[in-house]
């Protein structure tokens, strides 16, 4: 397997954040596509549940800036984590679910990350229209890992790292949906291209 050429789509991830009421905030979520990967991504039917291929980030605090509109959310430099799970195991309702297995690799993101929700115009109240980011993160350590009946290194696969965008949901999901512990869940996708490979 030859690695991406730079600027190739490495991946497409689904997940949410969850912020506690300290103000932390940690994203959990599963992989829908990740290059290089010749056998189907799920032990089944598409969803967190049969996701092989989870990611975990480690907390962090954000600060906020708003410029009319804009409501910008910067967070800092942090590290998250790709695992296997030959037995999937996702859950949404239980964040913590989605690091579990074999670690396959820990990315970090390499400087402050910008956030941006796009609030209504004229709105006398915040009514977000959409919420979006972008990051860059390098690729720290990669374990090499078997799935499917074949030999894996992502850093063979996608090099040195990657470029993500994001987008978010505009508001969060509702209390029900919100597992007991956390103040808000935002569900959210992105999907990332390749840094520079080797």
């Amino acid at each position: 397997m030859s690695l991406l050429l730079p600027g190739e789509l490495a991946w497409y991830v689904t997940g949410r954040f969850y912020a506690r009421p300290d103000g932390s905030v940690a994203d959990y979520g599963y992989f829908l596509h990740l290059a290089g990967i010749e056998a189907s991504l799920f032990g089944g039917s598409p969803g967190e549940a049969t996701a092989h291929f989870t990611f975990a980030a480690e907390p962090f605090t954000a600060t906020g800036v708003s410029n009319g509109s804009l409501n910008l959310a910067l967070d800092p430099v942090g590290d998250f984590a790709v695992y296997l799970q030959a037995e999937p195991a996702g859950n949404f309702d239980d964040p913590a679910s989605f690091a579990r297995g074999q670690r396959i690799a820990t990315f970090r993101r390499v400087s402050v990350v910008v956030g941006t929700t796009i609030d209504r115009a004229g709105a006398t109240t915040a009514q977000p229209l959409i919420a979006s980011n972008v990051f860059s993160a390098r690729l720290l350590i990669s374990e090499p890992f078997e799935f499917a009946g074949r030999r894996y290194d992502l850093r063979h696969q996608i090099g040195k790292g990657v470029t993500q965008f994001g987008t978010a949901a505009a508001a969060p999901l509702p209390a029900a949906q919100t597992p007991k512990d956390y103040a808000a869940v935002v569900a959210f996708s992105g999907s990332a291209l390749a840094l520079v490979a080797g």
